[in-house]
């Protein structure tokens, strides 16, 4: 592109040139006479010239007096005639005239250079692109790596020790292929990565060519696609075409669905869209006639259900590896990478924040690792403390604090009673998620919290702890109903509604944990749960059916709505307790709440240094946020 731009201006400065010399050769020379022309004449009418010399436009002359004037030349036609009349000596000099040839030559000049212009950028056009006009928009974008540029490892990557166990062979693969060659195997053509985003799937793809010590390509599927028809083809032939040149090599491709997608079929002219006709060469190139050998394709998504079938084959993708979301094991590895690159205090205990991080990705506790240097930097600390990762996991959990909002004091006792309602029913309710913190600091769009964090990670939800979850999201609007009386219930709980109405209508239509309707679904999986449209079995809902899901869906409701009510009527000591100590410490802890549970005065809150049955189970993990008290024009989606 530079050589390009360097080659314009030069053509322009010279196009330029052209026309300033075309212009100054046909303007002629710019001329001052030293008399006026009416005073010359004048002295012709008066006998007063005795010798005159005519040049083109110029006329010198002498007069009687033995003076020397020049003056400009009108082309007037009486003058040769006046000056005959007095006698006076006539000299003419013929101008410099240009020949025909270069009269010619200056006039076509500017057109010439055009032409030349052209004619060059025709010929560099064709000798990239082989005849299609493309300014070099089909070479591929990808960036290449030299074997020393890749400095990962699979000592980087923790937390997915699966994952690594069906790559580690690719090494080998890269490294010694006649050892696999001499049993009849076949280096894999293709390794698709599926799992959740931040779970290390890039980190995977360079810490093989880091191990192996080969050359690695990294592109994005969006770089594929482009507006013109054929580019992406092109750009995908390029980059194999330059991956042959530099075998053994990976080729990594990220977010693949941007040029992987299914493809259509129907619809006239489908097969002429840019980014099918990238997908066919894509599958050409990775299973054609000839062959890739020590060529690897690497390639990452999260959405494996949206590619196509073809490209899902072995043959393309011999080996799909899922990259989930790492366990408690999994956290505590990864944490250590991380905290291996920040100055730690001595009360760090990575297996607590390990515990207290179920569902976070290896992007997440990267994330919280960076906060809480953040925040020890602010302090002008020179270590990170416990107290700093935790306060780094409750601004990723909950949000960063409001400590700028102000509320009064009636709204602030409202969502103290609100948030101290959905503690009290989620502690007391069976198999629910115990609380891990209560907050009344307003947090992004919530003007109170209560969180709830699971104890191990979990993989599926009982039907006893769903109606518990029911139950507890309306704990807060029961507790402003029961303290404050039906006129002064907020919209607070806008969100606990929508959310329990969610939670109930997924156990009746897609749970199967509906009593009187039975394990069917009656979903968007199999259709939409509404009269008249396809349902459970392939079939339509009658109107019946419809009514019974209608009436079970309240029936939950109802009786997980009664149970909390109960609850808190018979806890309504405890309640009043727990708003008081919301009111004086605006944040409370699981060891504040145990206090609070027993009847007893919350302690203060304590330092996480200072805690002494830290190894202790906590409620840990990434559960469900309960944000309640929203502002009366907000609500979450």
């Amino acid at each position: 592109m530079k050589k390009y731009l360097l080659t314009i201006a030069l053509f322009g400065i010279l196009l330029g040139g052209a026309i300033l010399i075309y212009n100054r050769l046909n303007s002629g020379p710019e001329y001052k006479a030293d008399l006026a022309y009416s005073s010359f004449i004048k002295q012709v009418k008066t006998g007063r010239i005795e010798r005159v010399e005519i040049t083109g436009k110029t006329i010198k002359f002498r007069t009687s007096a033995g003076e020397d004037f020049e003056t400009y030349n009108p082309g007037d036609p009486h003058l040769i005639d006046d000056l005959l009349a007095t006698g006076a000596q006539i000299r003419t000099t013929a101008p410099n005239e240009h020949s025909l040839l270069m009269e010619i030559f200056i006039s076509w000049f500017p057109m010439l250079v055009l032409i030349v212009i052209c004619s060059f950028f025709m010929h560099k056009m064709q000798k990239n692109s082989k005849g299609s006009v493309n300014f070099g928009f089909q070479k591929n974008k990808a960036k290449m790596f030299d074997e020393d540029q890749v400095k990962i490892t699979f000592a980087d990557v923790a937390g997915c020790e699966e994952a690594k166990e069906d790559v580690v062979e690719l090494v080998d693969f890269l490294k010694a292929p006649q050892k696999f060659q001499k049993l009849g195997g076949k280096i894999p053509r293709g390794v698709l990565m599926v799992g959740p985003p931040g779970t290390g799937k890039t980190l995977i793809a360079r810490a093989i060519a880091g191990e192996a010590k080969v050359k690695f390509f990294s592109i994005s599927g969006s770089d594929f696609v482009e507006m013109y028809v054929g580019v992406g083809a092109s750009r995908v032939r390029d980059l194999f075409a330059q991956a042959k040149e530099q075998s053994p090599c990976i080729i990594f491709i990220d977010e693949i669905d941007a040029v992987g997608r299914k493809r259509s079929s129907s619809g006239m002219g489908a097969g002429n869209e840019e980014r099918e006709q990238t997908l066919n060469q894509l599958l050409v190139e990775m299973d054609g006639f000839e062959g890739n050998e020590g060529i690897i394709v690497i390639a990452a998504t999260n959405r494996a259900d949206v590619l196509d079938d073809a490209l899902l084959r072995p043959g393309r993708f011999d080996r799909q590896v899922n990259v989930g979301l790492p366990d408690v094991r999994g956290r505590e590895q990864i944490l250590k990478v991380h905290l291996q690159k920040v100055p730690t205090s001595e009360d760090v205990e990575i297996s607590y924040i390990a515990r207290g991080t179920p569902g976070f990705s290896g992007a997440e506790l990267a994330n919280l690792v960076n906060e809480a240097a953040l925040l020890a930097a602010r302090s002008d600390l020179l270590e990170v403390s416990m107290t700093h990762l935790e306060k780094a996991k409750d601004k990723i959990l909950m949000g960063v604090e409001k400590h700028t909002m102000v509320m009064s004091e009636d709204d602030k006792r409202l969502t103290a009673y609100h948030e101290a309602g959905h503690c009290i029913v989620g502690r007391l309710m069976p198999d629910h998620d115990p609380v891990y913190k209560v907050s009344i600091m307003p947090r992004g769009r919530a003007l109170g919290i209560t969180m709830f964090l699971p104890e191990n990670d979990q993989y599926s939800a009982s039907k006893r702890k769903l109606e518990g979850q029911i139950a507890s999201l309306f704990g807060g609007r029961l507790a402003e109903l029961l303290i404050f009386g039906d006129d002064r219930v907020t919209t607070g709980a806008s969100n606990d509604i929508e959310r329990a109405t969610e939670l109930a209508r997924k156990m009746v239509t897609r749970w199967g944990l509906s009593d009187k309707l039975g394990p069917l679904t009656y979903g968007e999986e199999a259709g939409q749960a509404i009269f008249g449209q396809p349902g459970a079995q392939g079939g339509a809902i009658s109107s019946n059916v419809a009514q019974m899901i209608d009436e079970e869906i309240r029936s939950v409701i109802d009786r997980n709505y009664y149970r909390a009510e109960k609850i808190l009527q018979e806890n309504m000591a405890i309640l009043h307790l727990m708003a008081d100590a919301l009111m004086k410490w605006e944040t409370i802890d699981r060891w504040q709440i145990d206090d609070l549970m027993a009847g007893k005065e919350a302690r203060p809150p304590m330092e996480y240094s200072d805690m002494k049955d830290r190894n202790s189970p906590e409620s840990n993990g990434k559960g469900k946020d309960d944000s309640c008290a929203l502002q009366p024009d907000q609500s979450f989606a």
